[in-house]
C-alpha cells in the first residue's frame, strides 16, 4: 500500500500530468457525446420502424455495435437504420479498437509507468542512510568496485543525471540516485554528510566540478577522483580531492613490474611493511629441474618461495613443486634476503634485448617510463605519428603489420607487453603475437574484466585489468586495507588475526584447505615474519598476510567472522 502511494504521488507530481490526464478525460467525454448522439438517434429510427425500446436498450445497442460485438438481438429492418448501424459501426471501430488504446497509452500508461520506474530511480535518500559510497559515473572501473562493495556487504548508490540511464541501471540490478553533479542540492538530497566516500569517476573537468561542490558541503567525507592526465592531479587536489588516483599511470607501473627478461634478479611487484614480494624468471639458473625443497632457497638465502607461475597459471608453492625453464618464482622475505636471493642468482640470464611495447597512450607511456627507471630498453610501436617523441625508441606503424613488428624486434625480443585501450584490439594482437612466437612472453592490458579469460585463451602470460586495479586502489582507500594485485585473479592482502585462530597454529586453523588462501607472513609486534612456521601458534593482536583470488578472498572474510 506505502508503495502504491508513493507511486502515486509521484505521478501526480510530473508536471505533465495535469494535461494528461486532461487529454484523457476529452477523449472519454467525447465518447460519451457520441454513445448519447447515438443512443438518442437509434430510438428514433427505431420508433420509425414502429419498435419502442428503452433508454437502456439504446445505449446496450449503441456499446454493443461501437465495440464489434454485435450480439443481433436488437436490429433494424430499414435500409435507413442498417446504414445507421454501418455508420455507428465504423466509428466505433475507429475510436474504441484504435483511438482508445493510443490515448489510454500516451495520457495514461506511459506516464504511469515513468512513475512507477521513478519510485524506483529517486533524487533523495532518507536521512537514516550512512555509511554509503556515492559513485558518480558508471564504467568498468566502477563495475568492479561495486562487485568488490557487494561482496563486502557495503551501500552504495550511482549518481546519474539522465533518468532514462538510471532506470536501465536498475533494471540491470544496481542501486541509483538521480541529480544533476554540479548541483550542490543534489548532494544535499544523497546525504553527502553521512556518507562513507564520494568517488568522482567521471572526466577530469567533472570530477573538479564535483569535489568542489561536495568540498563546500563538507569537509569530512573523503573524496576520491579518477585522474586522466598529469596536470589534472594538483587541480583535484586543490577542487578538495583527499585522494586523486591515475590509473594510467598505475596499470603502466603494473604492467612493466611483470617484465622479468634482462637478468635473473628479483623484480620487487608489492610491498607490506617489511614484508616485500617479489618475482625472478629461473630460466638458465641452476634451480631449473629441482623441486622447491631440493632448492633449498630458505635455508642459504632466507627468501621463500610461495608460489610459481606456469605460462600465466599461477601455482602455489609445495615442497615437490618442480622449477622449469619458464618457472617464475614468486618470492617473499625481507629487503636483505631478497638481496640474497640476487647474489646467488642474479648473474644469471643476462638479457639485453629491448621489451615491446605496443600502443603509446597514457599507458603504453607510462610503461615506457618504468621501463627507463629500471634501465630497460625497449621499442614502442605506435601508429598515430603524432605521439612519436623518440624516434630511436618509437616505431611508427600497425602492430598487425608483420613488417612493423620484424622492425620493433618482434624475431628476438623477450618480452611484448599490450597496452591500447581496445580489448578487442588487445585480444586479437595477443593471439598473433603469440603465433609468431610461441616463447615470448606475453602481457596484455585489458579495460573490462569481462574480457580477461578471452586474452589468457589468446595467449596472453599475464594479463593486468584497469578495471581491478581502480576498484581495488578505491577500495583500499575505503576499507582501510591494502591489497596488491599480482596479477589478473591473484592479490596479496592483510587481514587482523581471527578469534577463531589465536592459540592455533596454521596446520590447525586449517586456512588454506577451507578458504583457498596461503598465509605467507604473520606481522608481531611490529615485526614481520615471512613465510611462518606452520607448526607456531598464532598469537593475539597479530596480523596475517595472505595470498589468494578474490573468491578465496571473500571466503577467508566469512571464515574470520565465524567464531
Amino acid at each position: 500500500m506505502k508503495f502504491v502511494t508513493s507511486m502515486l504521488t509521484t505521478f501526480l507530481q510530473e508536471k505533465d500530468t495535469k494535461t494528461n490526464i486532461a487529454g484523457l478525460v476529452k477523449f472519454f467525454a467525447f465518447l460519451a457525446g457520441l454513445v448519447v448522439l447515438y443512443s438518442a438517434t437509434f430510438i428514433y429510427l427505431m420508433k420509425l420502424e414502429g419498435q419502442e425500446h428503452s433508454v437502456l436498450s439504446s445505449a446496450y445497442w449503441t456499446l454493443t455495435v461501437m465495440s464489434t460485438l454485435g450480439f443481433g438481438d436488437i436490429v433494424f429492418e430499414s435500409d435507413l437504420g442498417r446504414a445507421f448501424s454501418m455508420l455507428v459501426l465504423l466509428s466505433g471501430i475507429i475510436l474504441l479498437l484504435v483511438v482508445l488504446p493510443f490515448t489510454f497509452i500516451q495520457f495514461f500508461y506511459a506516464p504511469w509507468l515513468e512513475a512507477y520506474q521513478k519510485t524506483k530511480t529517486p533524487s533523495e535518500l532518507h536521512p537514516d542512510i550512512h555509511n554509503h559510497v556515492i559513485i558518480t559515473n558508471f564504467d568498468s572501473v566502477t563495475r568492479s568496485l561495486i562487485a568488490k562493495l557487494n561482496d563486502f556487504n557495503h551501500k552504495y548508490y550511482i549518481l546519474v543525471k539522465d533518468q532514462q540511464m538510471a532506470i536501465d541501471l536498475y533494471n540491470d540490478g544496481y542501486k541509483v540516485v538521480v541529480g544533476e553533479h554540479g548541483d550542490p542540492a543534489t548532494y544535499e538530497r544523497i546525504q553527502i554528510k553521512n556518507a562513507a566516500m564520494l568517488v568522482a569517476s567521471c572526466n577530469d573537468m567533472v570530477n573538479t566540478s564535483i569535489a568542489f561542490t561536495v568540498r563546500e558541503l563538507t569537509t569530512k567525507v573523503p573524496i576520491v577522483a579518477l585522474a586522466s592526465y598529469e596536470a589534472s592531479v594538483d587541480i583535484l587536489k586543490l577542487a578538495g580531492s583527499n585522494n586523486v588516483i591515475q590509473l594510467a599511470r598505475m596499470l603502466g607501473q603494473s604492467l612493466a613490474r611483470r617484465t622479468l627478461g634482462g637478468s635473473a634478479r628479483v623484480h620487487v611487484i608489492g610491498r607490506f611493511d617489511q614484508l616485500v614480494i617479489g618475482e625472478a624468471p629461473a630460466i638458465d639458473t641452476p634451480l631449473v629441474g629441482k623441486t622447491i625443497a631440493e632448492s633449498q632457497l630458505r635455508q642459504t638465502t632466507g627468501v621463500s618461495v610461495i608460489g610459481v607461475w606456469e605460462r600465466g597459471k599461477f601455482i602455489p608453492a609445495m615442497p615437490d613443486t618442480m622449477i622449469n625453464k619458464h618457472t617464475v618464482l614468486v618470492l617473499a622475505g625481507k629487503v636483505e634476503q631478497l638481496r640474497n636471493y640476487d647474489e646467488y642468482f642474479g648473474i644469471y640470464h643476462a638479457d639485453d634485448r629491448p621489451v615491446i611495447i605496443i600502443g603509446g597512450g597514457r599507458v603504453g607511456e607510462a610503461t615506457a617510463a618504468s621501463l627507463e627507471q629500471r634501465k630497460m630498453d625497449y621499442k614502442l610501436v605506435e601508429k598515430d605519428p603524432m605521439r612519436i617523441k623518440d624516434p630511436e625508441r618509437y616505431i611508427l606503424g600497425d602492430a598487425a603489420d608483420l613488417e612493423t613488428l620484424k622492425r620493433a624486434g618482434i624475431d628476438t625480443a623477450h618480452t611484448v607487453i599490450i597496452t591500447t585501450n581496445k580489448d578487442e584490439m588487445n585480444i586479437y594482437l595477443t593471439l598473433y603475437c603469440r603465433r609468431l612466437r610461441p616463447d615470448i612472453q606475453i602481457t596484455a592490458r585489458s579495460t573490462d574484466d569481462r574480457n580477461i579469460n578471452s586474452m589468457h585463451r589468446a595467449g596472453a602470460d599475464f594479463v593486468m585489468s584497469y578495471a581491478t586495479m581502480g576498484a581495488n586502489a578505491i577500495y583500499n582507500l575505503l576499507d582501510g586495507t591494502e591489497v596488491l594485485t599480482l596479477a589478473e585473479g591473484l592479490e596479496v592482502f592483510r587481514y587482523a588475526t581471527p578469534e577463531r585462530m589465536v592459540g592455533k597454529t596454521l596446520i590447525e586453523s586449517n586456512v588454506r584447505a577451507i578458504t583457498g588462501c596461503s598465509v605467507i607472513g604473520i606481522k608481531i609486534e611490529g615485526e614481520m615474519i615471512p613465510n611462518p612456521d606452520p607448526t607456531m601458534p598464532v598469537t593475539k593482536d597479530s596480523e596475517l598476510i595472505l595470498i589468494g583470488d578474490q573468491s578465496s578472498e571473500q571466503k577467508f572474510v566469512e571464515f574470520a567472522s565465524k567464531v
